[in-house]
């Protein structure tokens, strides 16, 4: 496969991603991996390019805070934090809505939803006109890739299209569980305690 290296305002981009095809591009974060979320086919690419457990549900990536309510439940809490840190460097771990593809959820108690703080990456997602499965760019287990040059290094023909550009804190999203209870699995720029403040708030 030949990868083709484009910008964002490239029209084919959105056509490959509705075709199923595996892109990468840039976030504020680290660079991602991604493919439409209700294509089986694209959801098998993805593990394939990654090199990872078929069993591990990808983060759903959003290009709008209003549309979380579509794919999982809220509750005042879990509004709390969207409207605090949302878009931006954060991953959330809620609970799925049940009419989801089997490959979106794997079973999961639930959903990893993120709303990145980059335009041009929220722009793309709604001109899709759908969420896309993300994760970061780098093969299983391996460190995350953090610009364009490494992506090209490790993806360059494994994968359709590589978007140049630049990612801004090369720092993976901090990710949080919100149910009963708040808690911790990764701390990226945002810190566990500035999410528990606004949690806890009455």
């Amino acid at each position: 496969m030949k990868t083709e290296h484009i910008l964002f305002d490239n029209e084919k981009l959105i056509s490959a991603i509705l075709c199923g095809k595996v892109v990468s591009f840039p976030t504020e974060t680290v660079y991602g991996l991604g493919v439409v979320y209700d294509s089986m086919e694209a959801f098998e690419k993805l593990v394939e390019v990654k090199k990872r457990r078929p069993d591990k549900p990808f983060t759903l990536m959003l290009g709008r805070i209003e549309d979380i309510e579509r794919y999982a439940y809220v509750n005042d809490k879990i509004n709390r934090v969207i409207s605090h840190f949302m878009p931006g460097e954060i991953t959330i771990l809620i609970k799925p809505r049940e009419n989801l593809y089997e490959w979106v959820t794997l079973n999961s108690k639930y959903i990893g939803i993120r709303v990145p703080d980059y335009k041009e990456v929220c722009s793309l997602i709604n001109e899709v006109g759908k969420p896309l499965l993300v994760t970061s760019a780098n093969m299983s287990g391996e460190p995350v890739l953090k610009n364009y040059e490494e992506v090209c290094r490790v993806f360059d023909d494994k994968i359709s299209y590589i978007v140049k550009g630049e990612t801004r804190s090369s720092k993976p999203s901090t990710i949080v569980i919100c149910d009963e209870d708040l808690s911790l699995v990764r701390e990226g720029n945002i810190s566990f305690e500035e999410i528990k403040k606004v949690w806890e708030e009455e």
